[in-house]
């Protein structure tokens, strides 16, 4: 009987697997490349990974960082070539050439009205009527007046007459009394009554002379009166002065007009709508620069597409100060013959004064940067570039300021001489700059027009630095941006 408690010994049969059943290992079992021990979780070895690449990428960064740190940044624009207009820009007001305020010299309630708004009247048009009643009773007491005073005249040249009767009788008895006291035919007593009548009436004669000349000067007065009467009677039918266009309607029917302290406007009445003007108020520092006969363009809110032309007539010495601002006004004639232009519009006007086509241009920005550095090293670097006499550095601020500001002028006083010098800088492959020293010309407040380089080389397509971008480790309160 074999003995079950020996160890059986089972045959060398090697195990088949079947591919439909894959041994998998258990989860986090699963063995890693490289040697990775089973149980090791591979998420974990991924994560080290990713985090040991980003310390060391941070390292590269903050080292480049540091490095960079030790100079400013700097900001640049291009160099152009185009042309250049430079024009005197203004604000204006259209207007018509002629307007006429119609209003009423007389006082009175408006009867009737011939006209409105647009209406299109001619010279001496009745385009408005006052109630004439009050003033034809006004008319009727001077006429009557006028009766009375010719009247007192007619009075005052009857007794003239009586008086040179009397006159005459009181000289006859005066003459006979004188020969007759001479063979005492009359006594003394006698002759000096006909001698005090005598007098007297020559004194009535004279008195009622007088009588007439006032009679005369109150008819006169009475006529003016009744002239006055009828010429205001005649002023409550109002009729347009000019041929033109209603502009503006300031009274209706049955509104009170009172003329006594200062004429009321009824019509506002344009000349001719198709010839008008703009009244341009230009700055004082512009004005010089303005000739009659130039060409102007201007545009309005109203048609924002279109452009129109006109021409200065006239710049007008009267100045108009508003808040210290100094302006004069320079008018453009301007023709308007579709009438699409009312009065009252807002103008932009612009006035090109010089115009350069196809030269190099510089950003005016370009113009007003001053390098972060101070006054010796902007004196060394001009010496180092061959730039000489670039103007007096004072200090810090206006280290390069100083140097260029002679440099600047078109920029920050573009109205001043065209022939001034300004320096440029631009940025080398070194991450320093260098000066350009140019003869400015004209600008349109944004380019200015190079007319020559005077030391160093600039050319269209060339980079010019127009801001420097200082590290965060550079002197305390020092600008961050220039």
């Amino acid at each position: 009987m074999p003995d079950r408690s020996a160890p059986t010994r089972e045959p060398n049969v090697t195990p088949r697997f079947s591919p439909a059943r894959p041994v998998v290992p258990p989860a986090g079992l699963e063995p890693a490349p490289g040697g990775l021990e089973p149980g090791e979780p591979r998420t974990s070895r991924r994560w080290w990974l990713i985090a040991g690449a980003l310390i060391v990428l941070a390292g590269i960064l903050v080292t480049l960082g540091t490095r960079r740190s030790d100079r400013p940044q700097y900001l640049s624009s291009v160099v152009q070539q185009g042309n250049i207009l430079d024009a005197v820009e203004a604000t204006g007001t259209v207007n018509a050439v002629v307007t006429v305020l119609v209003g009423s010299q007389v006082s009175g309630t408006i009867a009737k009205l011939n006209a409105d708004f647009n209406s299109r009247v001619r010279r001496g048009d009745v385009i408005a009527l006052i109630d004439p009643s009050l003033l034809q009773g006004a008319l009727l007491q001077a006429n009557a007046d006028l009766q009375n005073a010719r009247a007192s005249a007619s009075a005052a040249q009857a007794n003239l007459t009586k008086a040179n009767a009397v006159l005459s009788q009181t000289k006859s008895d005066y003459d006979r009394n004188s020969e007759l006291v001479k063979t005492k035919m009359v006594t003394q007593a006698e002759m000096d009554v006909a001698r005090a009548n005598y007098e007297s009436a020559r004194a009535g004669t004279e008195a009622a002379q007088a009588g007439i000349e006032q009679a005369k000067a109150q008819v006169s007065q009475k006529e003016a009166a009744v002239t006055i009467a009828r010429t205001n009677l005649d002023h409550t039918v109002i009729r347009s002065p000019i041929d033109g266009i209603v502009v503006a309607r300031n009274v209706d029917v049955g509104q009170t007009v009172a003329a006594s302290l200062s004429a009321p406007t009824i019509f506002t009445i344009a000349q001719d709508l198709t010839k008008m003007q703009v009244y341009a108020k230009v700055d004082e520092s512009d004005v010089g620069r303005i000739r009659i006969g130039q060409a102007v363009a201007f545009k309005v809110d109203a048609f924002p597409a279109d452009k129109f032309k006109g021409g200065v007539s006239q710049v007008r010495m009267n100045p108009t100060t508003v808040q210290n601002v100094v302006t004069y006004d320079a008018i453009i004639d301007f023709q308007n013959p579709e009438l699409k232009l009312f009065p009252g519009m807002t103008a932009y006007v612009t006035i090109p004064v010089a115009t350069a086509d196809r030269v190099v241009k510089l950003p005016n920005a370009a113009l007003r940067f001053k390098p972060p550095m101070s006054p010796e090293e902007v004196r060394a670097t001009y010496a180092r570039f061959g730039i000489e006499d670039a103007g007096d550095t004072g200090d810090a601020d206006e280290g390069s300021r100083g140097d260029a500001a002679k440099a600047s002028a078109a920029t920050s006083r573009p109205r001043a001489e065209r022939n001034a010098m300004g320096i440029v800088w631009k940025p080398r492959a070194d991450g320093t700059i260098e000066p350009v020293q140019v003869a400015l010309g004209i600008t349109d407040h944004a380019y200015t027009e190079v007319r020559q380089v005077l030391h160093g080389t600039l050319k269209p397509g060339d980079d010019v630095v127009t801001t420097a971008v200082l590290p965060k480790s550079s002197a305390p309160g020092a600008p961050i941006r220039r």
